[in-house]
């Protein structure tokens, strides 16, 4: 068995691959940038190791730095996680070469599974079903548009290095395709180091269904089931459930069938997921669903797995890189329940869901029977602008689906986080989606309802009247007026906007210059409302900030030109990301201040837009 592990990697996975690392007795070695100093995963590990700079191409995806880390600890095996090197032939064989465990796959496999289209073609070889699309080598625009138009549109743009819904983009109509590849071609370019591209049909009602699978060196492979990850956001999963829902037995042999077969037909090792897209527009059956792609890694998602299954996915893959065989054969693994998973991000959907960073005054999770919590974070950390803006996943175990979904929604209604913003009101409302409560869920959905589902919630005026109580003098009585009957109002600032509560005449002996309300995983600031003619109408200027760190990768307009509210402005690459910043009215560009390829630091001033109204007409 394994005596020490080095994990390649940050955040929550590195916190899980610790926490069973150390309940089987093994070393664990931590590695971090200059923003991780004081992560979470470098106070969990028994060691820990800097490897550079913040920035991920200087720290995190130096398989060299990796290496000397490992070699200077003594480590004896190096676990990759999800992400960053995890899927990296190369870095897997060096390792390898330099005499140390690699927990994963063979380089081999990750190398035939690598690439969407050399994936989809070696399974097509193998029999498993394949979704209707070009995977060549030519990467001409106009050779790619003629192909997108035999395949016939809606088609999806796929980098075929890509992974985590990065470097996809949907296109419907041929006049839209030449601009979606550029985009897809610069993202793919930046995330993966890969531009090329495939293209594949695009089903009107596809779900996101995926198995997971195990191998060991013996020649033995089993599944564990299937996920359901079909609610997604621009391709991004949202909300994982396990098993999928109006999955039957003999889909279920079928599909789950499909994916062993695909494993074995690369001679896999260690853990895996054979995903598949399924048309949903009927009920499931096995000549309705195709393979997409193979991750050869651990997911994001591989909780709902552990909680249905009883096993510790991390544990096996210590157990099989050791050389041991699969603990169990496939009669002995059965389904026990339901389980959900939702990713709590550090993010504001009333804003577009841009990533919110800063420091976790306020980190509180919900809880529940059967609920998990999986986090690379404490309350007192930093939400970085360099890494993925995930504070933690939320998992929820019930005896059937609706248990499972309610007791989400609890842990989720209970969290509370301060400053920073986060997307927990928004899973609350898409679990109470009435299709996704039935079952009815594709990857559509949040597409065609996100607005309604990114709504800011409004806090209750009880929890409000509460509030305001810590705030108000006991004496004199709120609104006191000599000769006349108490005013049982008063003002105060909710997150600096004014609000009128009404407050019960005692008040408090001691009020508090400001209090947190914490309602649907939602938290505000209460305070008093003090009169303050310093602030201006900024809000409404036009003034275009750039919403984080980042390079501007795009501009589309000119200075002086007309833009319609909505019109595309510029594009910002950050948090490996692409975030369009459009007009927030009709008008005229009245100021430009970014170039493509400038580095702005977070509020810097882009643009100005001036209302259409506000111009001086000219004389004639």
């Amino acid at each position: 068995m394994i005596t020490s592990l080095l994990i390649a990697n940050r955040g929550e996975i590195a916190c899980r691959i610790i926490r069973t690392a150390r309940a089987m007795g093994i070393r664990t070695i931590a590695v971090y940038s200059d923003a991780d100093a004081k992560a979470l995963h470098v106070r969990q590990a028994d060691e820990a190791v800097h490897i550079g700079p913040s920035p991920t191409r200087e720290s995190y995806l130096m398989g060299e730095k990796i290496l000397a880390a490992a070699k200077e600890t003594g480590a004896q095996a190096i676990h990759p996680g999800y992400g960053f090197l995890s899927e990296n032939a190369e870095f897997a064989q060096a390792v390898i070469d330099a005499g140390i465990v690699w927990v994963g796959p063979n380089p081999a496999s990750i190398t035939a599974m690598g690439l969407k289209d050399a994936a989809k073609t070696l399974m097509a070889e193998a029999g498993v079903p394949v979704t209707p699309g070009y995977m060549g080598a030519e990467q001409a625009s106009e050779f790619l548009g003629a192909e997108a138009a035999k395949i016939g549109y809606p088609v999806l743009i796929k980098a075929v290095a890509g992974g985590g819904g990065k470097g996809m983009r949907l296109v419907e109509a041929p006049a839209d395709f030449a601009d979606a590849l550029a985009s897809c071609k610069r993202e793919a370019a930046a995330s993966f180091g890969n531009d090329h591209v495939l293209i594949e049909k695009y089903i009107a009602s596809p779900r996101h269904i995926e198995v997971q699978v195990f191998g060991d060196r013996h020649g033995n492979v089993v599944h564990l089931f299937e996920r359901d990850c079909s609610l997604q956001r621009r391709h991004q999963k949202v909300i994982e459930e396990a098993p999928a829902p109006g999955m039957d037995a003999a889909t279920r042999e079928a599909l789950c069938g499909a994916a062993v077969r695909a494993a074995k037909a690369v001679d896999y090792v260690g853990a895996g997921t054979i995903e598949f897209i399924a048309d949903g527009s009927g009920a499931l059956s096995a000549d309705r669903i195709w393979f997409m792609e193979m991750n050869t890694r651990l997911q994001v998602e591989h909780p709902v797995t552990e909680a249905i299954t009883g096993v510790d996915l991390v544990e096996w893959q210590l157990r099989i890189a050791s050389g041991e065989p699969l603990p169990c054969a496939q009669h002995d693994l059965t389904i026990d329940g339901w389980a959900m998973e939702a990713r709590l991000y550090a993010e504001d959907p009333a804003k577009g869901f841009l990533p919110s960073i800063g420091r976790l005054e306020l980190l509180q999770f919900g809880e529940a029977e059967g609920g998990r919590i999986d986090t690379g974070v404490y309350e007192g950390a930093e939400v970085s602008p360099f890494y993925d803006p995930m504070i933690a996943k939320v998992i929820a175990w019930g005896e059937d689906r609706e248990e499972a979904r309610t007791r989400l929604g609890e842990m989720l209604d209970d969290t509370a986080v301060w400053p920073v913003r986060t997307n927990a009101s928004f899973l609350v409302r898409a679990l109470q989606h009435p299709d996704f409560a039935a079952g009815n869920v594709d990857t559509g959905l949040i597409g065609r309802d996100g607005e309604a589902l990114a709504q800011p919630p409004v806090p209750s005026a009880e929890s409000l009247r509460i509030a305001a109580q810590s705030l108000v003098p006991a004496t004199p009585a709120p609104g006191l007026r000599l000769n006349a009957a108490p005013v049982r109002t008063a003002w105060f600032l909710l997150d600096g906007e004014k609000i009128e509560i009404e407050t019960d005449a005692d008040g408090s002996d001691e009020p508090m210059p400001g209090v947190l309300v914490t309602e649907q995983g939602q938290a505000w600031l209460l305070s008093p409302w003090r009169r303050d003619g310093s602030h201006g109408a900024a809000a409404g200027s036009g003034a275009i900030l750039a919403p984080m760190p980042g390079k501007v990768i795009a501009v589309e307009v000119t200075q002086g030109q007309a833009v319609t509210k909505g019109q595309k402005l510029l594009t910002l690459e950050a948090m490996k990301m692409e975030h369009t910043l459009t007009a927030p009215f009709d008008g005229i560009v009245a100021e430009l201040s970014a170039s493509a390829g400038q580095q702005v630091q977070v509020e810097a001033l882009l643009a100005t837009i001036e209302e259409a109204a506000a111009q001086t007409p000219q004389e004639g």
